[in-house]
């Protein structure tokens, strides 16, 4: 099985030299195998949120390599990063991030329409996504008439519609019910097994990383820990979850 993702020694540090400088990532290194759901865990101010912009193109690491579909997003311009998020990866936030005076229809094809892909082309795939998602009775409203959790679901398919090397969730379950969070979480399970889609998400609730099938615990910018899934069921990870968060 060979590696969407691959974290070589990144290290991320603010401030300039002279000055205090803080050292936010401490020399990271992790694979993500292709079709891996991997969650990461880790307490505020542990690092993850600089660890996901970095995988993400949002930032730069001070030192280190990252390769995402085999190439080293850490030498890219400005421009190149721009494209290559547009084609490589997709970004589920917390947030959602649709465009309210856009439809559904609209803000899902949003990533194809930026990369000039022409109209006749764009609606087949998001028929096809919003189809799989089960959304497809709503794409002509818009954000404002629809519910958090479809609103969310409306972000998956804009974050899948270019198909994406790698998915990435920041806090996805965040701003939803409970219902709505195990739905979301449930539909990412399935595009994980079924179409398996690659996917890397942060998250700070046990609940929503049972889903995944590999757990890396970062700490004062290093990773800590690694437990897998493996065979167990998933309210048996859980409990596994639980029990490394309250040895920490």
């Amino acid at each position: 099985m060979s590696e969407v993702v691959q974290v070589q020694d990144i290290t991320k540090t603010y401030g300039k030299k002279g000055e205090k400088q803080y050292q936010a990532l401490k020399g990271i290194s992790f694979d993500v195998a292709r079709g891996e759901f991997v969650g990461i865990m880790g307490a505020s101010g542990s690092g993850k949120t600089t660890l996901l912009n970095i995988l993400s193109t949002l930032d730069q690491p001070t030192t280190g390599n990252v390769y995402i579909n085999g190439r080293d997003i850490t030498g890219l311009n400005r421009n190149q990063m721009a494209d290559f998020r547009g084609q490589e990866i997709g970004f589920i936030f917390q947030d959602f991030n649709l465009l309210e005076n856009l439809t559904n229809r609209e803000n899902i094809a949003l990533p194809l329409s930026l990369q000039n892909v022409k109209t006749s082309a764009i609606n087949p795939k998001v028929d096809k996504i919003a189809k799989r998602l089960g959304i497809d009775h709503i794409l002509n409203k818009y954000p404002a008439e629809i519910s958090g959790g479809q609103k969310q679901r409306v972000a998956a398919a804009r974050a899948l519609v270019h198909e994406p090397a790698i998915l990435y969730g920041d806090e996805p379950t965040g701003a939803l019910d409970s219902k709505s969070a195990t739905e979301l979480l449930e539909t990412m399970k399935g595009l994980n097994e079924k179409d398996k889609v690659s996917i890397l998400m942060v998250t700070h609730d046990p609940y929503s990383a049972s889903y995944a099938s590999r757990i890396l615990f970062i700490k004062d910018g290093k990773i800590g820990k690694e437990i897998k899934k493996n065979d167990k069921s998933r309210e048996e990870f859980y409990q596994d979850i639980i029990a490394e968060l309250g040895r920490r």
